[in-house]
C-alpha cells in the first residue's frame, strides 16, 4: 500500500521541465519534492507527496480529512490537528 501526505507548497524552486521542484512544509518541516506531475500548483496548494514526488494537488478539505484519517488511525503524532483554512471553500 503507498500512502501519499499533503504538504502545502511553500515556494518554487524551479518550475519548468522534467526536474522542476518546489518546498513543500509539513507541519513546519520543509521538504525539496519533485513537481513534474503538478506543474500547475501554486504557492499555498496543498500537494499530495509520496516519496519525495508530488503526485495531485488537493484542496484543504482533502488534506484535512487524510489528517483526521490519520489521527483515526494513531498515526498523527507531528501532524496538524486542524488546518486553519480547512473550512473554506476552495472554489
Amino acid at each position: 500500500m503507498c500512502l501519499g501526505i499533503p504538504g502545502q507548497l511553500v515556494r518554487w524552486i524551479e518550475r519548468e521541465g522534467i526536474f522542476s521542484q518546489a518546498e513543500i512544509e509539513f507541519d513546519g518541516v520543509r521538504r525539496v519534492v519533485h513537481m513534474a506531475c503538478v506543474t500547475e500548483a501554486e504557492v499555498g496548494d496543498y500537494i499530495l507527496v509520496h516519496a519525495g514526488i508530488a503526485i495531485n494537488r488537493i484542496d484543504a478539505r482533502e488534506a484535512q480529512r487524510i489528517f483526521d484519517t490519520l489521527a483515526e488511525w494513531g498515526e498523527d503524532e507531528g501532524w496538524h490537528e486542524t488546518l486553519p483554512d480547512a473550512g473554506e471553500d476552495e472554489s
